[in-house]
């Protein structure tokens, strides 16, 4: 489904990434993690292309997609929700959603429009109703808490139909009820729609609680990869980043 090769990225002599070759199998559910400075985000930033690789394939059923524009990667499968939501707040929920529908099917000539087309509704609502921001339809983004903008931009990138979904650090920002509600919804997201979900998390207990594989990025390298009780007895993934104190650990 989606395979990164031998992929490096360097800032001003520094490497981000560095030979990092990883697979996601169709319909899996993966955490990314490691410590601050990993490279974690700079891995979603290459395979979305919001930044090109120095060397390196991004493959998405075999094809490569380095070197193509971000519209045209998210028209092959692939998006992204940000760590800071990247919301319109001057528009309400339902208006972005509809907008993004637009703009995803290239019906530019219309999106500047107040009332979005009819038929751009139905997929926003059936995204509203999955993540629980139906009631909120009418709210203007900007009147959102924190928890229903991050919930809003998940549902913006949905609506592009994305066959590879990922989530830089989707419960950042919020107290510990919140982040649990949240999670829950992205793997409710995940058992119905059963896309490729990877994402971005520091809280390892929600990290050993959803997540059907883990992947572990440090210094820019691949340190360890496995199902979560594999990484969780790793001594090299212990060392790097769970901490060495049995009771401190996940």
């Amino acid at each position: 489904m989606l395979s990164v090769d031998n992929l490096s990225k360097s800032f001003g002599g520094v490497a981000a990434i560095r030979n990092v070759t990883l697979d996601f199998p169709a319909e899996s559910l993966t955490a990314i993690i490691g410590p601050n400075g990993a490279g974690k985000t700079t891995f979603f930033n290459l395979i979305s292309g919001a930044v090109v690789p120095d060397d390196g394939r991004v493959l998405l059923d075999g094809v490569d997609l380095v070197g193509l524009s971000r519209p045209e990667i998210v028209r092959r499968g692939i998006a992204r929700a940000f760590q800071v939501a990247n919301i319109f707040p001057s528009l309400t929920v339902e208006e972005s959603l509809m907008v993004a529908v637009q703009a995803h099917h290239r019906r530019a000539g219309v999106i500047g429009r107040r009332f979005p087309l009819a038929n751009s509704g139905k997929p926003a609502e059936e995204v509203m109703d999955m993540l629980g921001l139906a009631d909120k339809a009418g709210t203007l983004c900007a009147n959102l808490s924190h928890g229903d903008q991050k919930l809003l931009d998940i549902a913006l990138a949905l609506v592009l139909e994305p066959r590879v979904l990922l989530l830089d650090e989707p419960t950042a920002g919020m107290g510990p009820e919140e982040r649990w509600q949240m999670i829950n919804k992205v793997h409710r997201l995940w058992e119905r729609k059963r896309i490729t979900v990877i994402f971005i998390e520091h809280d390892m207990d929600i990290v050993f609680k959803i997540a059907r594989s883990i992947r572990v990025l440090c210094y820019g390298q691949v340190l360890a990869e496995g199902a979560p009780d594999e990484i969780r007895g790793n001594p090299e993934v212990v060392a790097a980043y769970l901490g060495t104190d049995p009771e401190a650990r996940p």
